[in-house]
């Protein structure tokens, strides 16, 4: 719990433990570019547990492919890069919100390989985030506590960046706003077997 006296260590450690794990770990392997033919799905997910306090999973990325701008509302994140390269968009919500229009700080855009430390979001730090496929496939690990629930509040939110096609991106951090979207007709996540050692809680 955020509010709990031993979060901030708690946090840390995780994301020591999270630093260590390697896609061979899992039992995964880089896929080549034979993997994404046919109609195969853009991402892939491997589930591999979930509670009412955290889900834990594997995504699986074509090159190329994007997991589109959306939010984790009220949830906590870490998103380990297994193989291949990421580029990670974070912002934060900004009050108020207009209608299906809303502000936000833009405040990162950054590459991630297996050699870079776990990406972190929080509720009002880097929630919303768009994950893109770098250079050829790439694969995760990605935990959220408390996991999606719609009951509960939880659900995803998809967002378009509203600046001008073709306008050169100004220096970041900035303010930007978002238009909130329906899922992307060219985004559906397909679901795959996890071959890596079982987790027992």
């Amino acid at each position: 719990s955020p509010a709990g006296p031993a979060f901030g260590e708690n946090l840390h450690r995780l994301q020591q433990l999270l630093d260590e794990v390697r896609a061979e770990d899992l039992h995964l392997a880089p896929r080549g570019p034979a993997a994404a033919a046919g109609a195969a799905p853009p991402v892939s997910y491997m589930h591999i547990c979930e509670t009412e306090s955290f889900s834990m999973g594997v995504f699986l990325l074509r090159g190329g492919a994007c997991i589109p701008l959306h939010d984790h509302p009220g949830m906590n994140g870490m998103l380990k890069v297994l193989y291949g390269t990421l580029r990670i968009a974070c912002m934060d919500a900004l009050p108020p919100a207009a209608g299906p229009r809303r502000r936000a700080l833009f405040r990162s855009r950054q590459l991630y390989t297996p050699a870079s430390p776990p990406c972190l979001l929080a509720p009002h730090t880097d929630n919303l985030h768009q994950i893109d496929a770098v250079d050829g496939p790439a694969a995760f690990l990605d935990i959220l506590a408390p996991p999606y629930d719609p009951q509960h509040g939880r659900d995803c939110h998809y967002y378009r960046l509203l600046e001008a096609p073709g306008a050169e991106p100004p220096a970041l951090p900035r303010e930007v706003w978002l238009a909130e979207t329906p899922q992307a007709a060219d985004f559906w996540c397909g679901g795959e077997p996890y071959p890596g050692p079982r987790v027992c809680l």
